[in-house]
């Protein structure tokens, strides 16, 4: 039994089932179409909220150095992200790198963290736009009504329409196709970064050097209800995490990784590039540098222009430019945000539909969403599932304290492909690699341990939670997926040539 639950997946095979005229998408993107993907999911609510609530309640001015060392942690993860993508360039993101790698049951329990990690994660920013958008619109005196702002009005319903309509239209966006996806893409992250850009130039005119001190705050224990709550830290080492000081900073680097989500739905794209062992690399290591050198900029700038023990907690970058008279620069901010959220959203749901996909050709999931429109070749049946699906899901739901498990799914995918690129390594020394990680073991070693201190920092719950979904997942595998695995039927060739039965082990 466990040689079928970990049975691999040749990458020979999983780059001829993108061959398959049925299953095939089309190839239509460069490497600045990926960058431009990885930059529009990166720059999102991340960089317009965190850096005053980390400024605030762990690192002081020294919020810059956590955003580099969160920064650091993502390239680790980052450099094994590009090998497998340009190694295995088929979509599905971790959960093809991990079939490839460390066997089928594995591979499905990432790509159900994905499919749940995408589905939150597009919903959440959704809700996020629809305030950004309603706060516009209460500005120039159109007012929704309660009901569909999704608040409970007078009847007691509560419905958010404009969270819902943005899943929707997105939905049909990418049913058109990939490439019109990237076009709109390109125009809102030229216009988000022209935001982050203007923030950082305008900003710092008004810099004050009195307020960078001092640069890191004296450290102070963590009262009960501030900060991050970290009580698997505590419980392991023995200490709490401090606010402030040296390992204030760590403690605001787990926090301000969640505005660096979203480089490795890149990887999802890696089938509909056109050359992927050279692109899939530079855009997932070029989005990841340019988000990185933006985010520290902008933190430098902001907590020069407030002192951080004056920074709103809900609108830092905004708020800080009408503390020092420019309120015109506030709405300015407030208008990207609204505009470069819809990019996040259309992102994460086209990585959601990715992995989807790439489960149901496997037959993991039922084959018939593996089929992809005859005339825009995108997988049209999952995407407009899934896009129905999230739309409610936005419009009924904050998903507050769901959002946590976006987090804690994304880092989880870190450790796999980390793991994955050493086992690969080993069992396929022969694949061609374009791009190869350096330093390995080391780097993935490195990778793991970091990511391991992110998901600590993370609270109990959101654990819990998350181990009742994989425990959910795991049944339904038994259930269905391992009776329908197209490798419990397909005999499989290893690299000797020759043929071992169905169940047994490959690549």
């Amino acid at each position: 039994m466990s040689n079928t639950l970990f049975r691999t997946k040749r990458v020979e095979q999983s780059i001829l089932d993108t061959e398959e005229p049925e299953h095939a998408l089309k190839k239509s993107l460069s490497a600045l179409d990926l960058t431009v993907f990885g930059v529009g999911v990166i720059i999102g609510t991340g960089i317009f909220v965190l850096t005053g609530k980390v400024a605030k309640e762990n690192a002081g001015p020294g919020v810059s150095l956590a955003f580099v060392a969160a920064g650091v942690a993502c390239a680790l993860a980052a450099l094994c992200y590009a090998e497998f993508a340009s190694t295995v360039p088929v979509a599905g993101s971790a959960y093809t790198f991990a079939y490839a790698s460390l066997g089928e049951l594995p591979a499905w329990i990432i790509g159900w963290d994905l499919v749940l990690e995408f589905a939150l994660g597009t919903a959440v920013v959704a809700v996020g736009w629809s305030g950004y958008v309603r706060s516009l619109m209460d500005n120039a005196g159109w007012h929704m009504p309660e009901s569909l702002s999704g608040r409970e009005g007078a009847t007691g319903f509560g419905f958010d329409i404009l969270a819902s309509a943005l899943v929707l239209v997105l939905t049909a966006i990418l049913v058109i196709g990939v490439k019109l996806s990237a076009r709109i893409t390109t125009l809102v992250v030229a216009i988000k970064v022209t935001v982050v850009l203007v923030v950082i130039i305008a900003g710092a005119f008004f810099i004050e050097g009195k307020n960078y001190s001092p640069f890191i705050p004296k450290a102070q224990a963590v009262e009960a209800g501030s900060g991050i709550k970290s009580p698997l830290i505590q419980l392991m080492f023995g200490w709490a995490p401090t606010n402030f000081g040296v390992m204030g900073i760590f403690t605001a680097a787990s926090v301000v990784f969640f505005a660096f989500i979203g480089f490795d739905v890149v990887a999802t794209a890696a089938e509909e590039t056109k050359n992927p062992q050279r692109d899939m690399p530079r855009g997932i290591l070029g989005s990841l540098i340019i988000c990185t050198t933006l985010y520290v900029l902008v933190s430098i700038v902001v907590t020069g222009m407030q002192h951080y023990s004056e920074l709103s907690i809900d609108a830092p970058l905004a708020d800080a430019f009408k503390a020092t008279g420019h309120p015109w620069y506030a709405g300015f901010i407030s208008f990207g945000a609204a505009v470069g959220l819809t990019t996040v959203c259309m992102i994460l749901l086209l990585g959601q539909t990715r992995v989807f996909f790439a489960m149901s050709r496997d037959g993991l999931l039922p084959r018939f969403f593996s089929r992809v429109h005859p005339k825009f070749r995108t997988p049209h049946r999952p995407t407009i599932l899934l896009g129905v699906i999230i739309a409610i899901l936005a419009g009924f739901t904050s998903l507050s304290e769901l959002a946590e498990l976006v987090n804690i799914g994304t880092l989880f995918a870190f450790i796999v492909v980390a793991v994955g690129v050493v086992v690969l390594r080993h069992t396929r020394p022969d694949l061609p690699r374009s791009f190869r990680t350096p330093w390995v073991p080391w780097v993935p070693i490195l990778s793991v341990l970091a990511t391991l201190w992110l998901m600590l920092n993370l609270p109990a719950e959101t654990w819990l939670r998350f181990a009742i979904w994989m425990v959910v997942g795991i049944v339904v595998y038994f259930l269905y997926g391992r009776r329908h695995s197209l490798m419990e039927r397909r005999p499989k060739t290893g690299t000797d040539g020759t043929r071992t039965p169905p169940g047994g082990t490959a690549g």
